[in-house]
């Protein structure tokens, strides 16, 4: 647990790194329209992608321990089967709203470069 705490901070401090050296180098008079088109497309890529991963677990977990249940009590599969397909929705509704969210951004971005 440790291990993974300390690669995801290591991970963190890497990318905040990564933004400074991009800021301090910015020319003062310089119009900032592309480095905001940027920003914009990297928020939209990286939630969209995190939010699909995050999705994606969490759908793997239910399925499983819906799975599971089903196959210790194989007579409650009439009861197990639509609160998993009811959490399944809902995993999927955020997953959605993130794309949605990543729409938005697409359109500030066409917005930014006209």
């Amino acid at each position: 647990m440790f291990k993974r705490n300390l690669s995801i901070a290591l991970a963190c401090a890497v990318s905040l790194l990564l933004v400074a050296v991009n800021a301090f180098a910015a020319d003062g008079a310089a119009d900032n329209t592309n480095t905001v088109a940027g920003y914009l497309a990297l928020a939209a890529g990286l939630g969209l992608g995190l939010a699909a991963a995050g999705g994606a677990v969490g759908q793997g977990k239910a399925a499983s321990a819906a799975l599971e249940g089903i196959g210790r009590n194989p007579a409650a599969a009439k009861e197990l089967f639509t609160p998993m397909l009811l959490s399944l929705a809902l995993i999927e509704s955020l997953v959605i709203y993130s794309l949605v969210i990543a729409f938005i951004l697409s359109g500030k971005i066409d917005g930014l470069a006209k």
